[in-house]
């Protein structure tokens, strides 16, 4: 079992992703550390994950999963099932429907899935505006 950490993590990151997902994939971690209330790393044999957790009034809520493989998982749909505040999950879902040009309501988006970073972000501008929707969204879950 392999327990992974910045280092193992980026390394496997640069191997397996291109340069351009494997610097998002950098910046996210980098946002991570500054944002996050708790960064866990995974401890698979394949690949690694990060998980980007915030305090909220129910505890420590993730966020996010990033893997080593260059793939995000939003865990809009986990958060529904939280007893956080409609008006936080709506505020991010309508941001990232704006910014990734994708559906994330209910009957469009199902179930949290790993989704290609390279596929969910084309420009330095939309990682940009996803960083300040996850600031925002970790900002509003500690009122």
């Amino acid at each position: 079992m392999v327990t992974w950490n910045k280092k193992t993590f980026t390394e496997e990151l640069r191997k397996n992703c291109t340069r351009e997902v494997a610097k998002v994939g950098i910046e996210l971690i980098e946002f991570s550390e500054k944002y996050a209330d708790n960064i866990t790393w995974g401890r698979g044999s394949d690949k690694g994950t990060l998980t980007f957790r915030c305090e909220s009034d129910i505890g420590l809520i993730p966020l996010f999963h990033l893997s080593s493989d260059g793939k995000l998982n939003l865990l809009i749909n986990f958060l529904r099932t939280k007893d956080i505040p409609k008006q936080v999950i709506r505020d991010m879902t309508l941001k990232l429907e704006s910014n990734l040009l994708r559906d994330y309501d209910e009957e469009m988006y199902p179930s949290d899935i790993f989704e290609n970073i390279g596929d969910l972000f084309h420009t330095k501008t939309q990682l940009e505006k996803f960083l300040k929707t996850m600031e925002g969204a970790v900002y509003r879950l500690k009122q």
